[in-house]
């Protein structure tokens, strides 16, 4: 790959870069564990509006010793635009509203356009999982562990995760998975089908380097319209997907001939 522009933006806690089609988006807040705030998923969302259009594959990791501890603390106890008692005191429509712009920092990650891989080490709890979840493809190393922390703040998960882990292990599983808050170590995660991979910590970059290559030596539109035609199998009836299915390939063949629109 050619090396590519960078956009550092270390005050909000978040950090991307591009080198041909690959960006790498960096949680770089290690002293605490990467822990999350509102100033990140800022300079999340603003980051699905600054990528070229020429990127295919976005690597998401972090810095340190953690890919993300979740929500910060300072926050959930705090008095902030995102804190609990913050988001009580608005009527209904204008928390959901502003849960929305939250959720918009990690749901850009599903764009049919992108193919994503979270690069897992250390702890991903409560909004760390959501953002792993949110990627397409999840490479653990082995020391990685799950949590889906929320409920121990009497909250429930809100940042995109619920759907796609319940598609991933069934509603039984996630169920017990969101109301324990328990953490699921790498090789359970494997089981479950919440990894595509488990490595052990020292290979995670070669790891996620090699699905990367894998991903970028296919046809970028056979990617995106295979990503699209999987995403929504699971809402769609078998004669709906199929004609899912023929309409993709046409869209397909019309390219590869020329005959696009």
């Amino acid at each position: 790959m050619t090396s590519g522009s960078a956009d550092g933006a270390d005050d909000a806690g978040v950090r991307w870069e591009q080198a041909g089609p690959v960006a790498t988006v960096t949680l770089c807040r290690p002293d605490v564990l990467n822990a999350q705030t509102p100033a990140m998923w800022s300079e999340l969302e603003s980051i699905s509006r600054k990528l070229p259009g020429d990127v295919r594959v976005v690597i998401v990791r972090g810095e340190g010793r953690a890919f993300s501890a979740g929500l910060d603390l300072s926050v959930a106890r705090g008095s902030g635009d995102a804190s609990p008692a913050q988001l009580a005191r608005l009527s209904p429509e204008e928390c959901a509203a502003r849960i929305a712009g939250f959720q918009a920092a990690f749901t850009w990650l599903r764009r049919p356009s992108l193919l994503t891989i979270a690069a897992v080490h250390g702890h991903a709890i409560g909004a760390g999982f959501q953002l792993a979840l949110n990627c397409d493809l999840r490479i653990l190393a082995d020391d990685a562990r799950f949590s889906m922390a929320e409920v121990t703040l009497g909250l429930v998960p809100d940042l995109g995760g619920t759907k796609r882990l319940t598609e991933l292990v069934g509603y039984g599983r996630a169920l017990e998975i969101c109301v324990t808050g328990r953490r699921i170590a790498a090789d359970e995660a494997a089981r479950l089908g919440l990894a595509t991979a488990v490595v052990p910590a020292a290979e995670l970059d070669g790891a996620v380097a090699d699905l990367t290559a894998a991903v970028l030596s296919a046809d970028g539109g056979a990617v995106a319209e295979i990503k699209a035609l999987l995403a929504g199998a699971a809402d769609r009836s078998y004669d709906e997907q199929d004609r899912a299915e023929r309409e993709a390939q046409t869209r397909r063949l019309r390219e590869l001939a020329g005959a696009g629109e």
